[in-house]
């Protein structure tokens, strides 16, 4: 895809939250805010938050009501409660999850994002988020809709499938990838969807979802911050960050 394809401009939040107006051009035609991120993990500080969820936490306007789907042991939400004071929420499906939310005084509930999410009424929350749960999901469009139903805004974090290591991995040596966003094993592992940056943002076309910010990390967990068309982050952006709305 030629980087001199026609952009449209899409009005950023990153103006408002610092993280930069920079944009992109390529597969989907259209240019959309540039990844500017953190590196994902936290610095040296033992408990210090994940990069990554810091990067969340700016997108989530203060005050804002939001469910965070797959919650893991609330990390996440409970930075979103103390840093901006938000009326945050939770399902999860592991017991130990769940357990581990609510001895962080967290309002988290046992649940499934392929089935529960549909009991969920219309515009219930002002952000629905899917951090680093996507590619554990058995319907992921399905899934993706109903966020952005019951939400005025979603933001979904996964693991990029087409990122140059993993190409590596299964082209050159043969064998299914194990990184730092794929820990696990082709055997013991949760996730059942894999998909890359691009799929991801042919999905969110699909369902008309429009893309108000686009992030990616590299390889180190370092910001990917060059102005180049989507195959340069599907490559090198190990990532994807996306803040939704409904189109």
């Amino acid at each position: 895809m030629s980087t001199d394809a026609p952009s449209l401009p899409v009005e950023s939040r990153g103006a408002r939250t610092g993280l930069g107006r920079a944009r992109i051009q390529g597969a989907t035609g259209s240019g959309i805010p540039a990844p500017n991120l953190s590196p994902q993990r936290g610095g040296e500080n033992a408990g210090e938050p994940r990069r990554d969820h810091l990067l969340v936490a700016r997108m989530v306007e203060p005050g804002s009501r939001v469910l965070d789907v797959g919650c893991g042991d609330g990390s996440l939400l409970a930075l979103l409660r103390d840093r901006r004071g938000s009326d945050a929420r939770g399902i999860e499906l592991s017991r130990e999850g769940v357990s581990d939310c609510l001895a962080k005084g967290l309002a988290v509930i046992q649940g499934d994002a392929d089935t529960d999410l549909a009991d969920y009424p219309d515009d219930a929350f002002d952000y629905v988020i899917l951090s680093q749960t996507l590619q554990a999901t058995r319907r992921p469009r399905a899934v993706l809709e109903h966020m952005l139903r019951i939400g005025r805004r979603a933001i979904v974090s996964f693991p990029n499938f087409g990122h140059w290591r993993v190409r590596w991995e299964l082209g050159v040596r043969g064998r299914m990838p194990v990184t730092d966003n794929l820990p696990h094993s082709w055997y013991d592992t949760p996730n059942i969807h894999f998909c890359t940056i691009r799929d991801f943002v042919g999905l969110c076309r699909e369902i008309g979802a429009q893309m108000e910010e686009a992030h990616a990390l590299d390889a180190g967990g370092q910001p990917v911050r060059f102005h180049m068309p989507w195959w340069f982050w599907n490559l090198f952006g190990q990532q994807g960050v996306f803040l939704l709305r409904r189109g």
